[in-house]
């Protein structure tokens, strides 16, 4: 009877080790699951804040019929313009557009990593809002951009 006992000797560490490997497998699995989901919630929050920014360029076209008629939001860049300041001070149409654009880009560049907009008139008298930023920090990473089409 003793030769079976000490046959089986140490059985029982071997079970304990493959379980805690087992284990560790699982954990590592998970916290590699855990890094993707916070990863992915980051891109469509930037994404979810494009779609905002675009779509409050095209509130403010639309509540500045007159500067979207006399061509002022026909060709907005990225680059961010100084501020006429339009809540202390009365502005023209065109003036509004500038300060539009301004606000924007501004919000664009704080809101999302190197987010910046545009707004081209289109021929057929539509514009297109397209607010870009960089959705990955790496090098080499494609710049992402989301683009909406309104007609004012």
């Amino acid at each position: 009877m003793s030769l079976t006992r000490g046959a089986q000797s140490g059985f029982t560490l071997l079970e304990v080790l493959v379980a805690v490997v087992v284990l560790s497998l699982g954990l590592l699995g998970l916290a590699g699951l855990q890094a993707a989901t916070l990863r992915n919630n980051q891109i469509a929050y930037y994404r979810g804040i494009a779609v905002q920014q675009s779509y409050d360029m095209a509130d403010r076209i639309r509540a500045n019929q007159i500067g979207a008629k006399d061509g002022a939001y026909d060709s907005l860049g990225a680059s961010i313009p100084a501020d006429p300041d339009c809540v202390s001070n009365v502005c023209s149409p065109a003036q509004l557009a500038v300060a539009d654009h301004s606000i924007w880009n501004t919000n664009n560049a704080n809101m999302l990593p190197g987010g910046v907009g545009t707004v081209a008139v289109n021929a057929d008298g539509t514009f297109s809002i397209t607010v870009s930023w960089n959705e990955n920090t790496e090098a080499g990473s494609v710049p992402q951009s989301f683009e909406t089409t309104i007609v004012p």
